[in-house]
């Protein structure tokens, strides 16, 4: 694999502690190419920067791209862990498949990242509550006017020191649930990371912005009533001591954090259920005081409690008097404690990079 290291190394953030999330890049990117016929190709690490294409390119008219969100930690003994990156990977080949992109090589890519993570190692940030984001992706970039797949795409990863997603840090988000517009359904590409299903929650997003709401909760798309995922989250619920998420069904993303967040939960004894849950059974559950938590999963926020949820001229809920519940606090701790080494892996998650 070629290794070309920048000449022009940016300036590294001086205040850690400051760092937003996802404005400041590394100095260096992976890039990976894919001709019909010929398969993936050409490997490479190569200094930050533009890239160049057509006008035509079809990335540019029929959206065909996906990507990944992982990231990289600086844990407290000085090692870089990575947190569970082949199921990042498994699950940009679902997102592969569905969007007829050609599927990649897991490991290759695990060592793609390492490889990348170890080069821009000095990027890693210290601070609390700080890592370097990860962006693989994948996009058509040959030119023409048509609709089919692509036949030639680029893989690439980029990275970011980054800070906490949400401004409020681990303080408990206000959530307004959404009755008027639709993100996807099932048999669409829903349970897929692709640019077009973020793209039409933009609207949804501003109106809930607009109400000084931090996300939008979203209801399935055909009865209206179903609770699926909040925009950058998968979501779940303390109910009478259960815990309740969304079952997947096709039309909601399958979260890594998600994912470990229930191994760990049924590991500590919980009830753990997956299903479908309407908003109108989360609002009895309320007004009988038996919801006692909720909050979200991703690996942007990692855990981030819900304090608020906003039902239109329905029903306003402040759970658990607005502050942080003692589940979500133990899954916080427990999971940023084996990203950033403070505890012990006993689940065999993470990956050393050396």
């Amino acid at each position: 694999m070629l290794i070309e290291k920048t000449k022009h190394p940016k300036a590294k953030p001086v205040d850690e502690s400051k760092l937003t999330f996802g404005d400041l890049f590394t100095d260096h990117m992976v890039i990976m190419e894919y001709d019909e016929g010929k398969g993936w190709h050409d490997e490479r690490i190569v200094p930050y920067g533009p890239i160049s294409l057509d006008p035509a390119a079809m990335i540019l008219h029929y959206g065909q791209e996906v990507f990944e969100g992982m990231k990289a930690y600086r844990a407290v003994d000085g090692r870089i862990l990575l947190f569970r990156p082949e199921e990042n990977f498994k699950r940009l080949n679902l997102s592969n498949e569905r969007l007829c992109i050609p599927l990649v090589d897991v490991e290759k890519c695990v060592e793609l990242t390492k490889e990348f993570v170890n080069l821009d190692k000095d990027w890693i940030p210290s601070a609390p509550d700080t890592s370097l984001y990860l962006r693989p992706f994948i996009f058509a970039s040959d030119p023409h006017l048509g609709v089919r797949p692509g036949k030639h795409y680029y893989f690439m990863i980029i990275a970011s020191p980054v800070g906490p997603y949400y401004p409020e840090g681990l303080d408990p988000v206000k959530i307004y649930v959404e009755t008027e517009f639709v993100r996807a359904v099932k048999g669409g590409t829903g349970f897929t990371k692709t640019g077009g299903n973020y793209a039409s929650s933009l609207k949804a997003q501003a109106v809930a912005k607009e109400k000084h709401y931090t996300q939008v909760l979203w209801l399935d798309g055909v009865e209206r009533k179903y609770i699926e995922e909040v925009g950058t989250m998968n979501v779940f619920f303390k109910i009478d001591g259960e815990i309740i998420t969304p079952s997947l069904d096709g039309s909601i993303l399958g979260g890594i954090t998600r994912k470990s967040a229930i191994e760990i939960l049924k590991s500590w004894g919980y009830k753990v259920t997956e299903r479908k849950i309407s908003i109108d059974e989360l609002a009895k559950a309320y007004d009988d005081g038996k919801l006692e938590e909720a909050f979200g999963t991703g690996t942007a926020a990692v855990i981030s409690p819900i304090g608020h949820l906003n039902w239109g001229d329905k029903k306003i809920m402040e759970i658990n008097n607005g502050k942080i519940g003692e589940v979500s606090q133990r899954l916080y701790d427990t999971l940023t404690g084996i990203q950033w080494g403070k505890i012990k892996d006993t689940f065999g998650w993470t990956v050393e990079v050396k």
